[in-house]
């Protein structure tokens, strides 16, 4: 059996050709077949809204009304002449799809709006492989460039014929919120009338081709009915549109601090509650490197500080939040592991005005844990070996508690370029408790350009492969690592 052609509908929106769907220029542009409708007088719109988007070659259908509203001899009276109308063009096109070929059949605004398309759709959608592509309504241009909301919250749109007898649309347009009144035309009497009789009129606004070249725009109630084309309507915008918009208060008291996690690294590991708070943010505080992984916007102000200067950092994110700011201050990773949470809080008991909240975020301890498998999949316990805020006797005394109670070991900044002792020292008391070959694993930038992650032993660990960009996770006895290099520690213990 012989392919069939495909038929698309497609809509070209209210007139100007920068308002074609990039979907419809490029079927225009492919198809074998270009169909547009046009009275007797043979100019299509249509046409012209798709001429840009057309190539030299392609085979025109001019599908040209037989009639307009006048008399007709046909013994069906004027419905029976357009029926006839719309199956020979159906025919005509059927010819072209059974013999294989893409038409595609052009419709001003939306084909399935009011249009002639959807003559053509319900004879030949069932007989061969059919796509209806949407425009924009004339409906939705007119609103544009009056600059007014069709509708807001609750209200209700009605959109009407301009054909529809006076008293119905005088009805309609005394029950509904906005209202589209379309095909104006010779109506456009008709329908001022009925927008007067339902108390509407000087609501009203008249929209002449909307977004052509020839655009008018005007008052309804202003407009001569003498020369009202067909492209035209009469708009209803939004009740609200006409309500007095305050201006925004003037804020008065201390703004806010959220102290917010970034995760291991990029924006996949930011949580959606850490996006919202950076973007609502007037002021970025924190680590140079934290603050410019935060994407730049010129409407913040971002103050980029020092790694050890942690206390001076959290006071002056406070102050700024007590002046109005809403201020972000940022963290890797969690900002209440080894982080600025702590320091903030401490700040603010001399700042009781000023609300702070913790928005937490991915750890580096889960992001390098999950790179291997589940080694936190039990009891495990935090540490940092940094000895600068601690005596490293409290560090090694940690130490051998946690490995004495046999727990899994996530292990902070366990060197930088001037420690460098730490990762043996820890190694060395470790193996006091530990077997050799407890798995270990060594992260290194997860989740960044340079991520690299290790599955080697406590017995094996060469502290030469550990710099400040790594985290350490030690297992417990029961910690496993399969054939496949994964490695997790059991929920039951033994």
């Amino acid at each position: 059996m012989a392919m069939t052609g495909r038929l698309y509908g497609v809509g070209l929106g209210p007139g100007d050709p920068e308002l074609v769907t990039v979907k419809t220029a490029r079927l225009i542009g492919e198809a074998d077949v270009i169909a547009y409708h046009a009275a007797r007088h043979g100019r299509s719109i249509a046409r012209s809204i798709a001429l840009p988007y057309m190539r030299e070659g392609q085979v025109e259908e001019l599908l040209l009304y037989p009639l307009t509203t006048e008399t007709t001899d046909h013994p069906g009276g004027y419905q029976g002449a357009l029926d006839d109308f719309y199956a020979d063009c159906a025919e005509r096109l059927a010819a072209h799809l059974d013999a294989g070929r893409t038409v595609v059949v052009l419709a001003e605004g939306d084909p399935l709006f009011y249009g002639s398309y959807m003559h053509l759709h319900k004879r030949l959608a069932h007989r061969y492989p059919t796509e209806v592509v949407p425009g924009v309504t004339s409906v939705s241009a007119a609103s544009a460039v009056l600059g007014r909301p069709l509708v807001e919250r609750d209200e209700v749109l009605t959109v009407l014929p301009g054909t529809l007898p006076a008293g119905v649309l005088a009805d309609r347009l005394r029950g509904t919120d906005s209202a589209a009144v379309l095909k104006l035309g010779r109506t456009f009497g008709k329908v001022r009338d009925a927008l007067a009789e339902a108390g509407r009129l000087d609501d009203a606004w008249y929209v002449e081709r909307a977004t052509m070249g020839a655009e008018r725009v005007a008052p309804l109630k202003d407009v001569d009915p003498d020369g009202v084309p067909y492209f035209s309507l009469a708009l209803l915008a939004s009740p609200a549109e006409r309500t007095f918009v305050p201006e925004p208060p003037v804020t008065e008291g201390p703004g806010e601090v959220a102290v917010v996690g970034l995760g291991p690294a990029g924006r996949p590991w930011l949580t959606p509650e850490a996006q919202e708070a950076l973007a609502a943010a007037t002021d970025l505080v924190g680590y140079g490197p934290y603050v410019d992984r935060v994407a730049p916007n010129p409407r913040q102000h971002r103050h980029r500080t020092d790694n050890r200067v942690e206390a001076e950092r959290a006071r002056h994110a406070l102050e700024l939040a007590r002046e109005g700011a809403r201020v972000a201050v940022v963290s890797s990773g969690d900002p209440g592991v080894f982080a600025m949470a702590s320091a903030v809080l401490e700040a603010a008991a001399d700042f009781p005005d000023v609300p702070v909240r913790i928005v937490p975020g991915l750890t580096a301890a889960q992001a390098v844990a999950s790179r291997v498998g589940a080694p936190l999949g039990h009891d495990y316990c935090v540490l940092s070996l940094s000895d600068l805020l601690k005596p490293w006797e409290v560090v090694a005394g940690r130490l051998a508690a946690a490995a004495r109670a046999d727990l899994v070991l996530a292990l902070y900044n366990p060197a930088s370029r001037s420690r460098t002792w730490q990762v043996a020292a820890a190694r060395d008391l470790l193996l006091e408790h530990r077997d050799a070959a407890t798995p270990v694993v060594i992260g290194r930038d997860v989740g960044g350009e340079q991520e690299s992650v290790t599955v080697t032993t406590l017995g094996e660990l060469d502290p030469a492969r550990v710099d400040m960009r790594c985290l350490l996770i030690v297992g417990s006895s029961t910690t496993r690592v399969t054939e496949r290099g994964v490695v997790y520690t059991p929920r039951r213990y033994p």
